[in-house]
């Protein structure tokens, strides 16, 4: 539980601790974000990963000095779109027979089910919309890749979704960042800024459940008449 609170105070203070981490490692840094970025777009294990944060917290950062805006949008621009073509790759080879399986050892069946049906309602836009919605975002590619979706087509749709994702946040934290009312409250903005990020899949759970209760009622109705 204590692990638990500390990642969680970890990513609403996450520029005292990206600084922190840049006063002890310096060039090293790049290097961690990078890892991160590419474990939570890459790997479906770690979809609870920081993505947006860092992104807005080291633009933040870099618009004081502390990093460089154009290495870290190399950085995270590489790592983003290479996380998704591994993750797709990964989703090909092990093919259409996971989503069967009831129980899965090392992936939350409930993630994968939703980004699945996500894809399904908005097929290769799903690349790009889904890089804007946590946990989503870490599941979407490796969907793509179990639908055999063509690679051409999806890594298209890669780049895209990566490019406009890393320059939201990354230009947003640059410029946004220090500004004194959001700096007093950084914490807030980095829980706005989570929460914004899953209304879109929230809407589309609501939606959802709405469809299936109408299915539901209409088959009642059926069964009466």
């Amino acid at each position: 539980m204590s692990t638990l609170m500390n990642f969680i105070n970890g990513i609403l203070h996450l520029d005292k601790s990206l600084g922190v981490i840049i006063q002890s490692y310096g060039m090293w840094t790049y290097l961690l974000i990078f890892l991160i970025i590419f474990c939570e777009t890459g790997l479906v294990v770690t979809p609870f990963l920081p993505g947006d944060s860092i992104l807005f917290a080291t633009g933040a950062l870099a618009s004081i000095g502390s990093l460089n805006i154009f290495i870290l949008f190399l950085i995270f621009f590489v790592s983003a779109v290479l996380g998704d073509t591994v993750n797709y790759s990964i989703g090909k080879k092990i093919g259409t027979g996971i989503l069967e399986k009831k129980d899965l050892k090392y992936i939350n069946k409930e993630y994968l089910e939703k980004a699945h049906k996500f894809y399904e309602k908005h097929g290769s836009m799903t690349i790009v919309i889904g890089r804007f919605i946590p946990i989503i975002r870490t599941f979407v590619p490796f969907v793509a890749g179990i639908g055999e979706m063509r690679y051409l087509h999806f890594i298209i749709y890669n780049v895209l979704g990566g490019f406009l994702w890393v320059t939201l946040f990354l230009v947003g934290g640059f410029f946004f960042g220090n500004l004194p009312l959001i700096k007093q409250n950084f914490s807030f903005v980095l829980v706005a800024i989570i929460i914004i990020s899953i209304i879109p899949a929230i809407v589309a759970f609501i939606k959802g459940k709405q469809s299936g209760d109408n299915k539901g009622n209409d088959v009642s109705n059926a069964e009466i008449r």
